[in-house]
């Protein structure tokens, strides 16, 4: 052969691999990665505006919490107007009032006791419009269903040992609450609470 370079030998001269296929492995590697990035981030974005993982959740959440069924608060069973027995007296000073007052309770239910006018002690002496008055049992029970028939009454209590219930009437006392506003308000007292539903 001729030329500047003779081969001799069975030994034969090592070549090297072009570089230019190195360039191509590296730029296919590159190019995987930045497409796993991109989508990567392409899916961070959707869980930011869409919410992700947390409606999911709260689905989840809402499916095990198990449906409150519709129960009701026991009531304390009220006196019926027939068992409260009721003195009424006058601590104004207009003139029959007690009388008046006590023949609309009848009528409305009520036993009545006596009628007349009121003690020194409460005499003159009732700014509002009157004041239920009676032995601490009374609290949660007379005075709840007689407090339907007057609004803004005030309650008190004393020793007595009796159930009967004594309405003094005060001076802004002008007429009892209309027998509808009376039902209404009663029924709203014996009606059952709803029971509070479950916390998840």
């Amino acid at each position: 052969m001729g030329g500047k370079y003779r081969i001799t030998g069975d030994t034969y001269p090592r070549m090297r691999r072009p570089r230019h296929r190195r360039r191509l492995v590296l730029a296919g590697i590159g190019g995987v990665v930045a497409l796993s990035l991109a989508g990567w981030g392409t899916l961070q974005l959707i869980d930011v505006f869409t919410g992700g993982d947390k409606s999911a959740s709260a689905a989840d959440h809402k499916r095990d919490c198990p449906t409150a069924k519709p129960s009701a608060a026991p009531v304390k069973a009220l006196p019926k107007p027939a068992a409260i027995k009721v003195n009424v007296y006058n601590a104004t000073t207009r003139s029959g009032l007690a009388k008046s007052a006590a023949e609309e309770l009848k009528k409305r239910g009520f036993t009545i006791g006596e009628v007349g006018n009121a003690t020194k002690a409460y005499d003159k002496k009732v700014p509002g419009t009157g004041v239920l008055l009676g032995a601490p049992t009374a609290t949660n029970g007379s005075f709840t269903v007689l407090g339907t028939q007057l609004a803004g009454t005030v309650q008190k209590t004393d020793t007595r040992k009796t159930g009967e219930v004594d309405l003094i009437l005060g001076a802004k006392f002008k007429a009892f609450s209309t027998p509808q506003e009376a039902t209404a308000a009663m029924t709203a007292l014996t009606k059952p609470a709803p029971a509070p539903s479950p916390s998840c």
